[in-house]
Order: structure tokens, then sequence, then C-alpha cells
């Protein structure tokens, strides 16, 4: 467990307070840092904080400030700042319990693990979880952590509880705007069957450790090979064959019936379904779509 936790405390639900500790539960992934070489010298490049018509500035010169209207700033120091930010408490109190699938998953930011601060918090703490877990519900809480106050939810994790920072609503894009040209209406029954088919192919547990960013691998590769050159010499990584965004107009029908034949023994090949499937598409509405060929 790591040494330093995110936050210390305690649940209050009622009357019932249970200590507790909280620690990430992610970290951040790999990624390659680059940094501005100035090429014909091989020197990093630096960056001066000026101010137009004064030149370079010294950091202590430097205040913060809120743009009112243009070339307007209101300015603050630190220490108005610091004055209103909220206390620290060390109490995280569940005022609210929904259901678990209430909660869209566009408000879900970031996951922290829960655990008892000491032996006497456990039997607590296991009663919350199984509560929680009964009822199939998620308690919701706002912590004053760092100066800021989060919306937060909590649920049962396994053994434990996670607790998880929330978006506030001003934070979320509303999907309407988005989908809002999406017409509502009923796909084909034949193309439906066919699309689950393929869905239920291809459903499998899922195991996190077997995807990884081939963008970081490959750009790893490149960084090895170009070390041991010696030299500054162009590399050129071998990448897969971009595909254009405008694929040839096939049968969608047709597409979808070569997807969930693939690898099947007897399966009757793209170009034997081909031609009968154009003729289903047509006579129902000549339902086509845009895809890779």
């Amino acid at each position: 467990m790591p040494a330093r936790a995110y936050w210390k405390g305690q649940i209050r639900l009622a009357l019932v307070s249970i200590p507790i500790e909280v620690y990430p539960a992610t970290r951040s992934g790999a990624a390659i840092a680059f940094h501005q070489i100035h090429e014909p010298s091989g020197q990093r490049i630096r960056y001066e904080k000026v101010a137009p018509g004064v030149g370079p500035v010294d950091r202590d010169e430097i205040i913060k400030g809120f743009e009112v209207s243009k070339g307007s700033y209101v300015l603050l120091d630190e220490e108005e700042i610091e004055a209103v930010k909220i206390e620290s408490r060390k109490t995280l109190e569940l005022v609210q319990f929904v259901d678990a699938d209430e909660i869209d998953v566009l408000y879900y930011e970031k996951p922290y693990f829960i655990v008892p601060a000491d032996d006497l918090a456990e039997e607590a703490y296991t009663v919350l979880r199984e509560a929680l877990r009964k009822t199939r519900k998620v308690g919701l809480g706002q912590l004053a952590v760092r100066g800021r106050e989060q919306l937060v939810s909590i649920k049962p994790c396994g053994r434990g509880l996670v607790m998880e920072v929330l978006r506030y609503a001003d934070e979320v894009h509303k999907a309407q705007g988005y989908f809002r040209d999406i017409e509502d209406a009923k796909p084909d029954a034949d193309l439906l069957d066919l699309a689950t088919t393929l869905i239920d192919k291809k459903t499998a547990p899922f195991k996190p450790a077997e995807f990884h960013d081939r963008y970081v691998d490959a750009l790893h590769r490149l960084i090895d090979k170009k070390a041991k050159s010696k030299s500054n010499k162009r590399i050129l990584e071998d990448v897969e064959e971009p595909v254009s965004g405008k694929g040839n107009v096939i049968d969608l029908m047709a597409a979808l019936k070569k997807s969930v034949g693939e690898g099947k023994p007897g399966s009757k090949s793209a170009s034997s379904t081909r031609k009968p499937a154009a003729k289903k598409a047509t006579s129902s509405g000549g339902r086509r779509a845009r895809t890779r060929a």
C-alpha cells in the first residue's frame, strides 16, 4: 500500500463515523515526454516570462489575474486566493443514496480505494459495504480536500469500498446536442440479428492487461533505434497503411455476413454471398452503408 494517503478522515452516516484512509486507485500510464531542441546547436529551448513592451520579468513580479473584458483584468494575490479556499474537513458525510445505474458514466472522473484506518473501524466499514451491496445503492457526499470541494460517490469493490470523484453538472456536455440529428428509426431485423451475432461471437471476459498503447511502443522502438545508430539520420517506423476515410460503398448485409462467417468451416466466401445479400438489402429499402472494403 502506498505510504502517503490522498485523504484521511472519517465517513459519517447519521451518527455512525468510520475512520478511513483514501488512496489513488490508478496511476499514469506509459508516456513519452519530448523536449524542444534547437537543431543546429543541439541545445534545449528555454522559455522566459516576458511582458509586451517590458521584456523579461522576475517571477516575484508575477501575479494572477482574471480577464473580465478584453485586456482588462481583476488582479488577485495568493493570500486573497487562499482566503476563499474551503477548509479541508476531516469528515465525508453521506447525504444521499441513489441506484447504482442512475449515475451516467460521463460523470465519473477518477477512482480511489477506501480502506479502514484501523482494526476498530473494520466492523462498521464492513457493515456499510454490505449494506450498499445488498441495496444496490451508491452513497453520495462532498469531500473538501486541497482547498476545493469534490462531489464523490462510494460503492462496494470486492472486499472493500471505492470512492469515485464525480464531475459537476456544468462540467458535462449535454448529449442531445450531439445526437439530435440521428434518426430515431428501427434497424432492419435481419441486419440487427447479424450484428448481435457478431457481438456474441466476439464477447469475452475483460482482461485489461491484453491491451496496451501501440503508439508508445512504436515510439520506444524508434528511440532505441536512433540511440543505437548514434546519428540523426531519419528513421521511419513501419506502420500500417492508413485507411482512407472514403471507403467503397458496399452492402451492409454482405459485410455483416462476412464478418460473422469469418473462420467458420464451410462458411460461404464473400464472393458467393455478396450478390444475394445485395438483392435482399435492395428489396428492404435499399439500405446501404459506407464501410471499408
